[in-house]
């Protein structure tokens, strides 16, 4: 949480890389922990659930694209940050699962409003009560990541799109976060009257202006982020 908030205050971040040391993701959650903690389970799941959903909201709204490389296993809640990421690559021996519901669990992370939206209900609940496990090229073909890359590739991939997202225009892709999360809650005229106030500022921004500049002069832009 702290890490996303960080990042979420400081303007002169531009993208976030979200990855991994190890040869995993993300395990999810620490079983042995929740059943060793003297406080109840039941008062640990909600301090953990605040902390990861704040962080995950934070990276949500922030501006900056936020870019999952996923290696490895993405299961629980790893699973649900790849989800909820704005664009996730993994390597071809990543492997993907829910997990919750295999220990007597449901869903967290975001994963019960990110996942039908990217692959559908009936898909959901079948990775969500089956537990089943994606591997790297089914989740491209079903919609979960944007893109499969050699092992020994992700980190520079991820790094290199990274790198070129951190050149764009940060406030027009925060706008544009900001419409796409919105979408299934607004009705049509509505969220075209968002697109419609959305562009016309964009327009007027130092980077819009810029865009439009550029285009016309045939040349490449040089966005400040705002």
């Amino acid at each position: 949480m702290y890490a996303a908030l960080a990042a979420d205050e400081d303007p002169g971040v531009r993208a976030v890389l979200l990855g991994a040391e190890g040869k995993m993701f993300c395990a999810g959650g620490d079983l042995a922990a929740m059943q060793s903690t003297s406080g109840g389970k039941s008062a640990l799941l909600k301090e953990m659930t605040t902390y990861l959903h704040a962080g995950i909201s934070r990276l949500a709204r922030m501006q900056a694209p936020v870019i999952a490389a996923v290696r490895g296993a993405a299961a629980g809640a790893g699973f649900s940050m790849a989800c909820a990421s704005d664009l996730t690559l993994c390597s071809e021996t990543a492997k993907f699962t829910m997990a919750y519901t295999a220990a007597g669990l449901v869903p967290d992370g975001s994963s019960t409003y990110h996942l039908p939206r990217l692959i559908g209900t009936r898909r959901s609940l079948e990775l969500m009560l089956t537990n089943r496990r994606l591997d790297a090229a089914t989740a491209l073909e079903w919609g979960l990541v944007n893109q499969v890359v050699a092992d020994d590739a992700l980190d520079e991939t991820a790094f290199a799109l990274a790198c070129k997202l951190a050149s764009g225009p940060t406030a027009a892709y925060g706008t544009t976060k900001k419409l796409i999360l919105g979408t299934f809650d607004h009705a049509f005229e509505a969220q075209m009257e968002l697109e419609s106030r959305a562009i016309s500022e964009a327009a007027g921004s130092s980077d819009g202006e810029e865009g439009i500049t550029a285009f016309l002069e045939k040349r490449a832009p040089q966005f400040e982020g705002r």
